[in-house]
This record gives C-alpha cells, sequence and structure tokens, in this order.
C-alpha cells in the first residue's frame, strides 16, 4: 500500500472554534498528523509526496464561485488590516434568502460556511489543496492498479459540501477520490463513511447520483454533529434515490453493535456491485476521542479495517476526524495493516 501525505497541512494552524457554547482552541490540530507519521514509520510503511493537480480538478465536485472564496479570503481579511483567524458569525438561516450571494466579506463567509467550528487562516487554502492532491494521488494510484492506497489528509473533507465548509472541512478529499475513479473509467464507486460525525457534505455533493453510492455509520444526528443531516429516511433524491444509506446509532455504542451496523453497511456496499470504494477514515469513534460518543477500543481497529478489505475492493482510504491525538496514529496503524 503508498501512503500520501504532504507536509503543506501544517500551513493550516491556528485559531479558536465555537463547540457546545465554548470558545476553545480547535481539536482538528496538526499534531493529529505527527502521530500518524510516527506510527507507519514505526511500521515500516513509505510515505511520498502527493502529484500536483490543477484548481480546475476541484471544481469535478465544488462550485468554482465557492473555491474562489476559498481562495481569495484570508488576503481579503487582510486588506481590511487584520489578522489571525476567521470565524463566520452570521448564517442565511430559514427566513432569510439564499438565492443571492453576498458580496462582502463576512457576508459571504456566513453564506458559504455552515458552522463557527472551522476558522480560515493564512495557509487554509494552501492546505486544503495539498491536502485534496493527497486524495486525487491516492485514487490515481488505484486507477492505475494499486489495490489500496491512504491518503493522509489534513484538513479533512467530509463536511465539505459542494458550495460549503465546516466541520473542520474545506474540500472534500472523498468526493474528489470517487470523482476521480469515476473519470478513471470505474463505473460505479462506492463511498463508505465511518467518521463519528455524519458526512454531510459528500452526502450533499452525491445526493441526486447513482453512480456514486454512499454510506455512513455515524452518530445520531439528533444529538450528534452536524446535527441536520444524516437520518435512516435520507435516501437520495432523483437519479439518486435509494443510493444514499445512513446508519445513525447513539452515543455509548460498543464495538458488538457496532459490528452488527458496519456488517449491514458493507452488505449494501456489496449489493451495489462497485468496481472500488473510497472510505472516509474518521477514527473519533475511538473510545478516548474527546468531541464523540462511541465506545470502540483500539483493539477494535484491526477488526474494522479486515472486514472492509474483505469486500476485495481496489479502494482508496482518505483520512478524516479522530482527536484523541496521542492515540490517532496507532489507530490508523491498526485499521491499515489490514490493507497492507
Amino acid at each position: 500500500m503508498k501512503l500520501i501525505h504532504s507536509p503543506l497541512h501544517a500551513l493550516h494552524d491556528g485559531g479558536m472554534e465555537l463547540f457546545r457554547g465554548e470558545l476553545v482552541p480547535c481539536f482538528e490540530m496538526p499534531s493529529r498528523v505527527d502521530h500518524i507519521l510516527g506510527a507507519i514509520e514505526r511500521a515500516g510503511w513509505a510515505v511520498e509526496g502527493p502529484r500536483d493537480y490543477d484548481d480546475a480538478v476541484l471544481a469535478s465536485v465544488h462550485d468554482a464561485d465557492y473555491l474562489a472564496f476559498l481562495a481569495g479570503a484570508y488576503d481579503a481579511w487582510r486588506a481590511e488590516g487584520r489578522d489571525g483567524f476567521l470565524l463566520a458569525g452570521a448564517f442565511p438561516a430559514r427566513g432569510m434568502r439564499r438565492d443571492r450571494v453576498p458580496t462582502g466579506l463576512h457576508a459571504r463567509l456566513g453564506y458559504y460556511s455552515f458552522d463557527a467550528g472551522s476558522p480560515i487562516v493564512a495557509g487554509t487554502w494552501q492546505a486544503a489543496r495539498a491536502s485534496a492532491h493527497c486524495a486525487l494521488t491516492a485514487a490515481d494510484l488505484v486507477a492505475a492498479g494499486d489495490r489500496s492506497a491512504y491518503a493522509l489528509c489534513r484538513p479533512p473533507g467530509h463536511h465539505a459540501g459542494r458550495a460549503m465548509f465546516g466541520g473542520y472541512c474545506y474540500i472534500n478529499n472523498a468526493a474528489l477520490a470517487a470523482q476521480r475513479l469515476r473519470d478513471a473509467g470505474f463505473a460505479k464507486v462506492a463511498a463508505l463513511d465511518i467518521d463519528y460525525h455524519h458526512g454531510n457534505g459528500t452526502q450533499d455533493i452525491f445526493w441526486t447520483r447513482d453512480d456514486v453510492l454512499f454510506v455512513s455509520i455515524h452518530g445520531d444526528p439528533n444529538t450528534e454533529y452536524p446535527f441536520y443531516l444524516g437520518h435512516a429516511d435520507e435516501r437520495g433524491a432523483g437519479a439518486g434515490e435509494g443510493f444514499n444509506h445512513n446508519f445513525p446509532l447513539p452515543r455509548g455504542t460498543e464495538w458488538a453493535r457496532y459490528a452488527a451496523t458496519l456488517d449491514t453497511a458493507l452488505d449494501a456496499v456489496a449489493a451495489y456491485v462497485p468496481d472500488a470504494l473510497v472510505v472516509s477514515l474518521g477514527v473519533d469513534i475511538f473510545e478516548g476521542d474527546p468531541i464523540s460518543g462511541f465506545k470502540l477500543g483500539a483493539e477494535t481497529f484491526p477488526l474494522l479495517g479486515a472486514r472492509i478489505a474483505s469486500l476485495g475492493l481496489p479502494t482508496v482510504l482518505v483520512q478524516e476526524g479522530g482527536y484523541a491525538v496521542s492515540e490517532i496514529g496507532d489507530i490508523v496503524a491498526g485499521v491499515l495493516s489490514a490493507f497492507a
């Protein structure tokens, strides 16, 4: 298995987030990657850098105007004589207009974001582009014949929709990988999201499509972020109806129940008969994660990886969440060992 990583992830550093009513330092921090890299090196796996891609590739799953906003937001902030980090303070909620894109920086910030937990700092755009390039490179490797590849993406991506960011995510790496595989000739691709938090952005991007199946196991949105998507009755629309499967689980879920749900989710993937698989590898389902609520011990992650690998599909694994920083490396390595 080839492992792809860019040191440019560290450019996205600093800032605060509003977490359940408190302004706190971001849980999504550069040291997450340091611990994963350390575990990878201890396991003897080599890491290589991503290829470079034109920004037009990002528009295969994102609106061009949204990408232009991300690329220029911090420079516009600096042009106001400001520094530090940007957080949205107002959002177009029910009863407000969404058919007009405002011109002011702070109005556009709230228009394109859906939370106050995803700061934009000086290096956010560069880091997000590099993260996307890691996912695209992993997809190209699998398209060229590798059985699996792992993209160590940071910032993560599965909350980023076609024209929105949030949940620490700015560009949807998993969606880009799935689209890249489609463009390479894979007729049907399945996207399996195992992050604790529902992959609302990936669902948004593929909601009306039948060529990419979206399957997600996550915390119950009645109580868990992102709250407003991820219910079991969300099945897709138009051509995509029936090609979206959500499996919400309550806080406190342990391995036995999770494993049974995973088997059901994998059955849905197998029934689709995809040509390739993209896994949004969120390891915040670990029992020690500070912002999540499942109770999966570290010993279960190789079992989880083996179950997914049993599908026997060409697979791109894309790193998403996981905020128990000191444990994250060994947990990720436990999953990858099933594929390597």
